[in-house]
């Protein structure tokens, strides 16, 4: 297995990602929670798998200074005609997480790697490049596929022949990730160096709605309530992905 990136997906990506509620759904959690902690004032932001650079938008229209690193040239100019349409300014890079730190200086303020762990060969190698990129009073955005979410839909679903197996990984050409994150052995992995401060989940009932249920559903009340119960205590860990804020110790 070796790390996915997105050169040939990119325009799949933004229209089935972005061009429906789950990507509003995950915008609305992953600005929620980040509104609740972060300080009043300009912070260095750097955002690792920066995508289409929707979360880096959203930040540097609140005044942040901002370095999206995203190693598929396709998403990062779509990122960049984001930036330019908007009437904003960012550093851009076209670099792997391996690369990032050999281009840029310093910490940063806020580090974020939003659904990126679950396309990496190896998820807990990235962990320590956040950690030394991240200031020391600093804060780590951390969103990631949930196994425990992955398992409990294909329940609902009967595929228990896919169970057995463990057989989670999508396809090749897929937008299903590769390799979904069991929240346990992940929060094992942060333990020495992280603190986790708060932890969301989003979409934590969307994805499960029968499909003539979320046609019908205004967008307004969906993102309401997945705001609602993003931090249920039962709800949270069913969320098709988890969003988790930390601190370095």
């Amino acid at each position: 297995m070796s790390d996915r990136h997105f050169d040939e997906l990119a325009t799949r990506f933004a229209e089935k990602i972005y061009g429906g509620a789950k990507g509003a759904i995950r915008l609305a959690v992953l600005q929620a929670d980040l509104a609740e902690v972060l300080p009043q004032r300009p912070l260095r932001v750097l955002d690792i798998g920066a995508g289409l650079g929707h979360m880096s938008l959203w930040l540097a229209q609140q005044g942040h200074q901002v370095t999206l690193a995203e190693p598929a040239e396709p998403m990062l100019e779509g990122a960049r005609k984001q930036f330019a349409e908007a009437g904003q300014s960012a550093t851009f890079i076209q670099a792997p997480w391996q690369d990032v730190e050999s281009h840029v200086e310093g910490r940063f303020d806020l580090v974020i790697c939003h659904a990126v762990l679950e396309w990496l060969a190896e998820p807990g190698a990235i962990l320590p490049v956040l950690h030394r990129l991240a200031a020391a009073d600093g804060w780590l955005s951390l969103a990631f596929y949930n196994r425990d979410a992955l398992i409990y839909r294909n329940l609902l679903k009967g595929h228990f022949k896919k169970l057995r197996s463990q057989s989670f990984a999508g396809e090749r050409q897929s937008l299903t990730p590769q390799q979904p994150l069991d929240p346990r052995e992940l929060a094992a992995q942060l333990a020495p160096h992280w603190r986790v401060e708060s932890t969301s989940g989003v979409r934590v009932f969307h994805d499960y709605m029968p499909a003539d249920f979320q046609a019908r559903t205004e967008p307004a009340d969906l993102i309401e309530m997945e705001l609602a119960y993003r931090r249920h205590p039962t709800f949270a860990g069913l969320g098709r992905y988890l969003h988790w804020l930390c601190r370095p110790r």
